[in-house]
């Protein structure tokens, strides 16, 4: 018996004369036909037609066991994102968005109706009323519209700045080395000066027997990493770090009507620098990773993060890169966040990271070369088992269609369901350049981000100290005595000098200062080498 003479089957709740439909079309609403609450991504699409009837959704409940949206570039992919991070906010949940083409700042303001949308919300049953919703704007650095988001070198850590400075394993892991002694001898490194200070300093007369105990820094090694550094300031990259440095909770803020806050982070102006805003949101979701308290399963997450161009993050990323990435992802579903990776295809996304994407929004892929064509083979294999005839339903798809698999409120893969999806309803587009300017000054996080502070720290400490014994090299200052005379000692005499100089120096007061009451702290290291906060 064909799908067509089969009898009628029970209509599942809330959909109203399905038994008429086909049976496979029956199963796909009823794995969407979800009790709990849940965003509406749009109605199915089967046999070429639309039928809205058949509501396709996301269980609020399942955002925090991530997702995966993907497709070819012009198929719709940004205004998913848009129309998701909507209804996240409109139930009171947080939303980061990358902005890399400049386009999603129309979120914060309503939507405007035309022909184009009237269809749209006829076709797939909606209620279009146009909304803007309450937005944060940020820029890297500042370079951009938004409130700057830095941070500083020494939370970074050396992984991430690996990463970005394009440094091999060994030179990685001498960075590491680096890092690691600037930490315990309280040389906080802010900025680039401060990073570059210290390995020029490793490497003169004067300090190339401090490493010597714990494996050494090569004169080569430090010259590779000395060039990246130059080479990285003459790109403009300085601003990206230094002080105040960004407090990832601010991304975590509900507005006064119960609205989740969408922050934006404007990426336009370092489109061309993909190494470094790719590696700057993975610092992001690492901060937040590290801070947030453990939750468990939630009613709704605590905060959504769109990772956008997600592919900039695998693309040469080392073994223990990828495997950091892999354990962020795994565990910081327990802390409440999901976390989005948006991208052309699966197969720009490692089989590890993927598999922990339970909701998948897949828009059109093309095949017009054997890659395309492998790739949409590839892109088939990870979708489960489905009536539909993927292959050519993945090359038919329209602008703003998508083929959609979820978790449903048990956690099991919901049926693959052809979708027309939704319009959003703020605006598809850039906001004035002016009035976002407004909103950016009139926000109370500006006074706090805007203007850069060069505080005391690494490059500083090490100036003074090579002042001060070139002004007096037979009569040292007292602080500098009693270092000189430590190195002459051995075992406890020369430990008790090197904490006698660090406490006593700018540095360590500089650095309790910034932490408030702490006086000083033991730098804790994550699996991506950053350091993590104390508030």
């Amino acid at each position: 018996m064909t799908d067509s003479e089969a009898p009628p089957a029970k209509a599942p709740e809330g959909v109203s004369g399905a038994p008429a439909l086909p049976r496979p079309v029956l199963e796909i609403a009823s794995g969407y036909a979800f009790t709990g609450p849940a965003l509406d991504l749009g109605a199915l699409l089967w046999d070429g037609r639309c039928l809205p009837d058949v509501q396709i959704r996301i269980p609020l409940p399942m955002l925090n066991r991530h997702g995966l949206v993907a497709g070819a570039t012009g198929t719709g992919k940004t205004k998913t994102l848009q129309l998701i991070a909507e209804q996240l906010s409109a139930q009171g949940v947080p939303v980061f968005l990358a902005d890399v083409k400049g386009d999603v700042s129309g979120i914060s303001a309503p939507g405007q109706e035309n022909d184009k949308v009237r269809a749209r919300a006829g076709e797939v049953r909606q209620e279009w009323t146009p909304a803007g919703f309450p937005c944060e704007f940020y820029a890297l650095g500042g370079m951009g519209h938004g409130i700057p988001v830095r941070a500083t070198i020494t939370s970074f850590g050396p992984v991430l700045l690996s990463k970005v400075l394009q440094l091999n394993q060994t030179q990685e892991q001498s960075l590491g080395l680096i890092f690691h002694y600037a930490d315990q001898k309280g040389l906080e490194l802010v900025d680039l000066k401060d990073l570059r200070a210290v390995v020029t300093f490793l490497t003169s007369d004067e300090g190339k027997s401090e490493l010597k105990g714990i494996g050494g820094l090569s004169t080569a090694t430090a010259g590779v990493i000395l060039r990246s550094l130059t080479a990285f300031e003459a790109q403009g990259m300085s601003p990206f770090f230094g002080e105040p440095e960004f407090d990832t909770s601010e991304l975590s803020r509900v507005a006064g009507d119960g609205r989740g806050t969408v922050s934006v982070l404007e990426l336009p102006a370092v489109q061309d620098k993909p190494q470094l805003f790719s590696t700057f949101l993975m610092w992001l979701l690492a901060d937040l990773f590290h801070d947030l308290p453990e939750v468990g399963d939630v009613d709704k997450p605590k905060l959504v993060f769109f990772f956008d161009e997600a592919h900039l993050l695998f693309n040469d990323a080392s073994k223990a890169f990828l495997d950091a990435i892999t354990q962020t992802v795994r565990l910081i579903r327990s802390k409440g966040v999901g976390v989005f990776f948006v991208t052309q295809t699966p197969k720009d996304v490692p089989g590890d990271v993927l598999a922990q994407l339970g909701n998948r929004v897949q828009h059109a892929l093309r095949a017009f070369t054997p890659d395309d064509q492998k790739a949409l083979k590839s892109t088939v294999k990870t979708f489960p088992n489905s009536p539909y005839d993927l292959e050519e339903v993945l090359t038919a798809l329209g602008t703003g269609e998508a083929v959609v698999t979820v978790l449903s409120e048990k956690g099991a893969p919901t049926p693959v369901a052809a979708t027309r999806l939704r319009a959003p309803e703020s605006l598809m587009g850039p906001v004035d350049p002016a009035a976002l300017d407004r909103a950016v000054e009139q926000s109370p996080l500006y006074g706090r981000y805007a203007e850069a502070v060069d505080r005391e720290s690494a490059y500083e400490k090490l100036t003074a100290r090579e002042a001060g014994a070139a002004s007096s090299p037979a009569s040292p200052a007292p602080a500098e005595s009693a270092s000189l005379r430590g190195r002459g000692r051995k075992g406890d005499d020369q430990d008790s000098s090197v904490v006698e100089q660090v406490v006593g120096s700018g540095v360590f007061k500089s650095l309790a200062r910034s932490l408030g009451t702490q006086i000083g702290r033991e730098i804790t290291r994550s699996i991506f080498g950053t350091a993590r906060r104390r508030r």
